[in-house]
């Protein structure tokens, strides 16, 4: 991984810091009291008794060093490793101007142009730097009065506490929305099968049918030539009874005739 450098972020650091891994960090312990070798004069002791020591107001240093550990509280630093040394880089406790916050308005501008960001809907891109930059907005505001950064931070929570729910509700809007258009397709993949199926029963009745047709046809058609012939036959045989009985009054008569 190659060294960050406090230009990749709108949030401004110091100089990256090499870290041994073996080094134990220890909290910066206080500066032990000193007791006096000589021992207080008793009541009996004549001559006015001093007034005790005012209390001294707290050094710059000290100030500083609790403006960097609120700082560190709030914006930790980042670490990372390279060539198998740790590397420590922590937020910058330099205090800043107005021409700094002029150039954080037009770094925010160039980086949104340069890394195209969108200028609505949800970007990924513009909210990091959005991010980035209200990050150093609380920097900068932690260094003058650590209350207001503070509160700055419960105000950067909230607001990536709602981020994130709406953020999973999306999410899993989008995961039900997957799962109902899954289930329309397996749905409609069942119902173009049930659809094939019915179309093969249908195409094989329709061939039952035609069958069954052919069927009728062929035994209405031998019906009728078996009712012809049996009509041709009748009709003959009608015909040979009439022409024998003929012929029989013919010989009947010819044998009555004589007898008159």
């Amino acid at each position: 991984m190659n060294m960050i450098t406090s230009t990749d972020s709108l949030l401004k650091y110091d100089n990256p810091e090499l870290v041994s891994k073996n080094t134990e960090r220890k909290s910066p312990k206080a500066r032990p009291l000193k007791a006096s070798s000589q021992h207080p004069a008793s009541s009996t002791t004549t001559g006015p008794v001093p007034p005790p020591p005012k209390p001294k107001s707290p050094s710059s240093d000290a100030v500083n060093q609790q403006a960097e550990e609120i700082l560190n509280a709030i914006l930790p630093p980042r670490e990372w490793t390279e060539n198998n040394q740790l590397w420590v880089q922590r937020v910058s406790s330099m205090p800043c101007t107005r021409t700094d916050v002029i150039h954080l308005q037009e770094e925010l501008d160039l980086k949104l142009q340069q890394r195209q960001a969108k200028d609505t809907g949800i970007c990924p891109v513009r909210r990091q730097l959005y991010t980035e930059c209200f990050d150093e907005l609380i920097r900068q505001v932690t260094i003058n009065c650590a209350e207001r950064g503070v509160l700055l931070l419960q105000v950067r929570n909230e607001i990536r506490m709602t981020i994130d729910a709406y953020q999973t509700l999306y999410e899993s809007s989008v995961a039900f929305g997957m799962r109902k258009a899954l289930q329309a397709k397996q749905g409609q993949s069942d119902m173009e099968l049930k659809i094939t199926d019915l179309e093969n029963e249908k195409r094989e009745l329709e061939r039952q049918v035609n069958e069954l047709k052919a069927k009728c046809e062929a035994i209405e058609r031998r019906e009728n030539e078996r009712r012809q012939v049996e009509e041709k036959k009748h009709t003959e045989e009608i015909q040979f009874l009439k022409r024998t009985n003929q012929q029989l009054k013919t010989q009947l008569d010819a044998i009555i005739a004589p007898k008159k």
